[in-house]
């Protein structure tokens, strides 16, 4: 059983002391379970979300063209979903990225969203795994089997795919850019500012690129979010003022906001005001603590040259600052996690992050928060209803960090010079 990788000593072709203790022929009998069972819970699991939010994107897009006869009318926002309040919520760049979507059937729609969120998933597994198993040694094949069976009971991972949501492939983007930042390459930023422009929580990337000193690629990111959102303007003004001056503050339109699914800091406000609307001083002050402590830990990142800290950083900073962030959208934590598993598998005490590493997974794939789905009163409640808020505070205030190993690729798969002296590091590439 040998792979091709790196350790913490150095280059190696064998696999890290004490792992896979077995036969190659035992090994791929007990993935071949593992799959199986994967398949079978994913086949059957009783949470599945209908796709919910593509259908929501798909009708409201064919409302849209249906009733103004064209793309340039207000009638996006207009759209409800029958019976309910939920409407589309997403920026009209978005409605015009779904729009080739709409004169297509409802089989073929979700055919291509099902094979767009598969794609995203599979670059993003490439661009996180791809170091760790490198790092260390792992055999490819066994490594992405295992991780993909991970991945599947992950709950945000689930939800996104079966709600047909469109953050695996925000993600995916902004994964694209650090490998384009990696190389030095000049469209860096192109991903962020394509992924601010379909939702505006990706934004805090930009902040990312600016805290880091990036300056050529936060401008082009900043560009790009700017020229999508004009174009439009330009297309569909009607829509456009509708967003900015309307639906982007009618919060009734995505939900209930004390809603458990809502694990941000204003969604722990909102479970402790309910029925009253959640004071707008203690989430202003609760915001600025987190971006406080975001921009510290960017600086220190930052001064080791670890950009897949940073990436991941910011991930559990934008699920903790957005008014909304439902389970689904936790697939921004997905970085920290590969942080996670990198430190784990890296010696010394090895068996303690391992712990933390396997913790932080199984409460993503926990559900647990939904037992506290019709009340969340009590202190069992604040602790329970809000454990992926903690998750997430834990992962901003206590993500490790590290410098790049110098046999390494970058976090994103391009290449990366050897770790800095911290007088360079500040100017490091990932």
């Amino acid at each position: 059983m040998t792979g091709q990788g790196v350790t913490g000593q150095g280059v190696t072709g064998r696999w890290p002391a004490g792992w896979w203790p077995m036969t190659r022929r035992r090994r791929h009998l007990l993935l071949g379970v593992l799959c199986a069972g994967v398949t079978a819970f994913v086949a059957t699991v009783p949470y599945h979300r209908d796709w919910f939010d593509l259908w929501v994107y798909y009708d409201a897009v064919r409302h849209w063209t249906d009733a103004e006869g064209g793309v340039r009318g207000g009638g996006l926002y207009d759209y409800r979903v029958p019976g309910q309040s939920y409407g589309f919520t997403y920026p009209p760049f978005a409605a015009l990225c779904v729009l080739p979507l709409s004169p297509l059937s409802w089989p073929a729609a979700l055919t291509i969203g099902i094979a767009a969120n598969l794609g995203a998933l599979a670059l993003i597994l490439r661009r996180l795994a791809e170091p760790v198993i490198r790092r260390h040694g792992l055999d490819r094949w066994t490594s992405y089997t295992l991780i993909l069976c991970m991945l599947a009971l992950l709950e945000p991972v689930y939800d996104s795919i079966s709600f047909g949501q469109v953050n695996l492939l925000l993600l995916a983007l902004v994964l694209t850019d650090a490998r384009l930042l990696s190389t030095g390459s000049r469209w860096a930023g192109i991903g962020i500012g394509l992924a601010a422009a379909v939702k505006l929580t990706p934004a805090i990337f930009i902040g990312y690129l600016v805290l880091t000193r990036r300056r050529r690629a936060a401008g082009t990111a900043a560009a790009v979010a700017v020229g999508a959102t004009l174009l439009a303007v330009w297309l569909s003004p009607g829509a456009s003022q509708a967003y900015w001056t309307s639906a982007l503050w009618d919060t009734s339109r995505i939900g209930d906001l004390s809603y458990v699914s809502n694990q941000s800091w204003q969604g722990v406000l909102a479970r402790l005001s309910a029925p009253a609307e959640p004071d707008r001083l203690w989430w202003a002050c609760g915001v600025a603590a987190v971006v406080g402590a975001w921009v510290y830990r960017i600086g220190k990142a930052r001064a080791v040259g670890d950009v897949r800290g940073g990436i991941a950083l910011t991930g559990a900073a934008a699920c903790l600052i957005s008014p909304v962030t439902w389970v689904h959208h936790l697939v921004w934590l997905l970085p920290a996690l590969a942080v996670l598993a990198d430190r784990a598998l890296e010696p010394p005490r090895r068996r303690r992050r391992l712990i933390v590493a396997v913790s932080v997974y199984v409460i993503l794939c926990s559900y647990v928060v939904w037992l506290w789905r019709y009340d969340a009163s009590g202190i069992d409640g604040f602790v329970g209803a809000n454990a992926f808020v903690w998750t997430e505070l834990a992962l901003l205030l206590a993500l490790p960090l590290r410098p790049p190993h110098p046999a390494l690729r970058g976090p994103s798969g391009g290449p990366e010079r050897p770790a800095p002296e911290p007088r360079e590091a500040a100017a490091a590439t990932p």
